[in-house]
């Protein structure tokens, strides 16, 4: 089963679902027969390259939220994700800038086998530290905690070499349906919009594997002859003639 994820990561609600994927994963009976794979829906073109804009004031300059506007929402998504064992969550307080630099990284790490460690490690990195994923430097110091090679990284990042693959997986994820971040897709059948809670996430992935996996049929027979057990198999007895 595959299941495949596109976030933007510096959303909140994505770094939320991320880790409810994870732990419905966890809970899952086939869970070992699931391929997790993320990839990339940027939604960060209006913001400056190299961050340096606050959460409060991106709110208020891109999205024109009031000031009496502008905590219900984050406080909200933080509360959430605390109670579900993700403390601390830093949304406001936060800043935010263009992720473009840090999903072509994404993309890099996915081609040397980290797709799943690198996501796990930026959204941790972006709301549980509150670090910046922003500038080529920050980029570098995730590449050496992630055990890659940071010049290899820098050529990476320098030359655009995966900024194409970026794209393609965010014109994929339109073509698919997505209208927004995070948004899911099991086996290319079960899309899933949005940080949908654990339980709902863990009902999809058993309705697309019994879809793909119907259970087996028992017949029962009257007379169920050759049939091995416990202590062997034995040749069923001749039946008597005419029987």
């Amino acid at each position: 089963m595959k299941a495949e994820i596109w976030s933007e990561i510096t959303c909140p609600w994505c770094g939320l679902g991320s880790h409810r994927l994870d732990k419905a994963v966890e809970r899952f009976e086939h869970r070992d027969e699931v391929e997790l794979i993320h990839r990339s829906l940027p939604l960060s073109d209006r913001l400056p390259v190299g961050g340096g804009l606050s959460v409060r004031q991106g709110l208020k300059q891109i999205h024109g939220l009031a000031d009496d506007k502008l905590e219900a929402a984050p406080r909200r998504i933080e509360g959430l994700a605390a109670r579900e064992g993700l403390a601390p969550y830093n949304v406001l307080e936060n800043q935010v800038g263009n992720t473009r630099w840090a999903h072509e990284f994404l993309a890099y790490a996915s081609t040397q086998g980290k797709n799943r460690e690198a996501w796990d490690r930026i959204f941790r990195a972006y709301f549980g530290e509150a670090r910046s994923v922003f500038t080529v430097e920050a980029l570098l110091d995730l590449a050496d905690e992630l055990g890659l090679d940071r010049d290899e990284a820098r050529r990476v990042l320098d030359d655009g070499r995966f900024r194409q693959q970026v794209q393609d997986e965010a014109r994929q994820a339109q073509r698919l349906g997505a209208t927004g971040a995070p948004f899911l897709v099991i086996d290319g059948r079960y899309a899933v919009p949005g940080a949908q809670d654990t339980d709902t996430l863990l009902r999809t992935l058993r309705q697309a594997w019994d879809a793909t996996h119907p259970p087996l049929v028992r017949i029962p027979l009257a007379d169920a002859e050759g049939v091995c057990g416990p202590d062997g198999c034995a040749a069923p007895a001749p039946r008597p003639a005419g029987a």
